[in-house]
C-alpha cells in the first residue's frame, strides 16, 4: 500500500519491484521452513519436524473428506506448498516493515491459474478430452447447448473467484491493520494483530479446500471404499 513504510520499499519504492520482492522473501522463507523440517529427519519428529508433519497430516485430513485418502496423498505437493506459500504471504503484512504480496491481484490471480489449469489437466488426463468435456453439457442432451456454455462460464469464474476473494480480503485486512495503527499505535493493536492473523488462516485453508473441491470434480470420484457387500448365506440344503 503506497504511503505505508517497507523495509523493501524504503529501498526499491512502491509497484511492482516491491510486490516482486515480497513474493520471493514469502518463498525463500516457504523454502527454509521445508529446509529445516528436512534436513535432520527423525523416526520421532521433533522440532521442525514436528511441525511440518502435522500439517502435512492436517492437508491429508482436509483432502480426505473431499477427494478421498489415496488422491489427497496425489495431490499433497500442490495443496500444501500453495497453503505454506499463501499463508506466510498472509502473515508477513501483519509483521511491522513487510506488505503482504498476496493483497496485489497479480500475486493471487497467478496462484489461481495454477489450480484451474493444473485440474482440468487431471480431468483430461483421467478422462480423456471427450468424456471430460462432456460432462459440461449435463445429463439431459436437449439442454446441452444451454448447459455447455453456462459451464464453461461457471469454470472460468473459478479462477475469479480463487484470485479476487484471497486478493480483497488481505487487502481489506491490510487496511484494517493501517487504520489501527494510525488510531491507537501502542498496546491496543494487539487484539486486531490476533484477529489478522486468524484471518490469515482462514483465507489459507478456504483456498485450499476449494483446490481439493475442483480436483475432486474434475477427476469425477466413485467412493475410493465402497462398502463389502455381505457375504450370501447358504442354506442347509445348499442353495444361495
Amino acid at each position: 500500500m503506497e504511503g505505508v513504510f517497507t523495509l523493501f520499499g524504503s529501498l526499491l519504492g512502491e509497484g511492482a519491484t516491491l510486490v516482486a520482492a515480497h513474493s520471493i522473501l514469502t518463498a525463500l522463507i516457504v523454502i527454509w521452513l521445508a529446509f529445516k523440517a528436512t534436513s535432520n529427519l527423525k523416526a520421532v519428529p521433533t522440532g521442525y519436524q514436528n511441525v511440518m508433519e502435522a500439517y502435512l497430516g492436517g492437508v491429508i485430513a482436509m483432502g480426505k473428506d473431499v477427494i478421498g485418502e489415496k488422491l489427497a496423498r496425489k495431490y499433497l505437493p500442490l495443496v500444501a506448498t500453495l497453503g505454506l506459500f499463501i499463508f506466510v504471504a498472509n502473515v508477513l503484512g501483519i509483521i511491522p516493515g513487510f506488505e503482504s504480496p498476496t493483497n496485489n491481484i497479480n500475486v493471487t490471480l497467478p496462484l489461481a491459474l495454477v489450480v484451474f489449469v493444473y485440474y482440468n489437466y487431471e480431468g483430461i488426463k483421467k478422462q480423456g478430452v471427450v468424456h471430460y468435456f462432456a460432462h459440461f453439457a449435463g445429463p439431459v442432451k436437449l439442454l446441452a447447448p444451454l448447459m455447455f456454455p453456462i459451464e464453461i462460464v461457471s469454470h472460468i469464474s473459478r479462477i475469479i473467484s480463487l484470485s479476487f476473494r484471497l486478493f480483497g480480503n488481505i487487502k481489506g485486512d491490510d487496511l484494517f491493520l493501517w487504520v489501527l495503527l494510525m488510531l491507537v499505535p501502542w498496546i491496543m493493536p494487539l487484539p486486531g494483530f490476533l484477529l489478522l492473523t486468524f484471518s490469515a488462516l482462514l483465507q489459507t485453508f478456504v483456498f485450499m479446500i476449494l483446490t481439493y473441491v475442483y480436483l475432486a470434480g474434475a477427476v469425477a470420484l466413485e467412493e475410493e471404499h465402497p462398502e463389502t457387500a455381505p457375504e450370501p448365506v447358504v442354506d442347509t440344503m445348499g442353495a444361495v
